[in-house]
C-alpha cells in the first residue's frame, strides 16, 4: 500500500461501555470506513488503534485514539508527526450537540465549540484541520448535555444513523478533493 496521505480520526471513549453512545459518532465511522474498504488490521500504536486504508486512489491512516476525549490531540500529534502529514491532512469526525441528528457540517480549521476532543487537537497540532461534525441533537437543557452524548443512541436514530455511516465511503473521496458539498449531498441522499 501507497504512503498514507490523509489522515482520518474518529472521536470516541475507548471500552464496550461507551461502544453506542453519541459521543462514539466518530469511532462508528472509521469503524465504518475500515470495513467498507478492507482496511489493515487495527494495531495499537500513538495511544489508539491505527489501520491503514485506500478509497479512490488515496491511501489514509484511520485512527482512534484511545486517551479518552480530553486528550485526544496527544494521539493525533503522534500520529501526524510520524506519518509526517499536516494539519490539512487531517480529518476528524466528531460528534455535535448544536446540530439536530443527522446533520453534518464540514470545515477548515475554526474553533471547538466547546468539544474536550476537539480542544485537545488543537492544543497539539493547530487549527488547520478538516472537522465533520456530525449532529446527535441537544437535550434541551445544559445540564443535560453530559447524560445526552454519554447516552446510547436511541433505536429511532438507526433511520438516519446507518445510512450516513453506509454512505461515508462513497462520499469520502469527494472530501479529499475538497468539494464539501457532493460530500454533504452523498451523506444526506445516499
Amino acid at each position: 500500500m501507497a504512503q498514507p496521505t490523509k489522515m482520518i480520526v474518529g472521536l470516541g471513549n475507548p471500552g464496550a461501555d461507551y461502544s453506542f453512545n453519541r459521543h462514539n459518532i466518530g469511532f462508528m465511522a472509521v469503524d465504518a470506513l475500515a470495513e467498507s474498504c478492507s482496511a489493515t488490521a487495527w494495531q495499537k500504536k500513538y495511544k489508539g488503534l491505527l489501520a491503514t486504508g485506500c478509497l479512490a486512489d488515496t491511501t489514509f491512516l484511520l485512527l482512534k485514539p484511545h486517551t479518552y476525549m480530553n486528550l485526544s490531540g496527544e494521539s493525533v500529534g503522534e500520529a501526524m508527526r510520524y506519518y509526517k502529514l499536516e494539519a490539512p491532512d487531517v480529518i476528524v469526525i466528531h460528534d455535535d450537540i448544536d446540530l439536530l441528528s443527522g446533520q453534518i457540517k464540514v470545515k477548515q480549521g475554526g474553533g471547538h465549540g466547546g468539544h474536550n476532543g476537539l480542544k485537545s487537537i488543537d492544543a497539539h497540532i493547530g487549527k488547520d484541520y478538516w472537522r465533520v461534525r456530525l449532529g446527535v441533537g441537544h437535550p434541551g437543557s445544559r445540564e443535560e448535555v453530559t447524560n445526552h452524548v454519554l447516552g446510547n443512541f436511541a433505536k429511532a436514530d438507526k433511520v438516519w444513523l446507518e445510512p450516513l455511516l453506509a454512505a461515508l465511503p462513497q462520499a469520502l473521496p469527494h472530501l479529499f478533493k475538497g468539494d464539501q458539498g457532493t460530500f454533504i449531498q452523498r451523506l444526506t441522499s445516499p
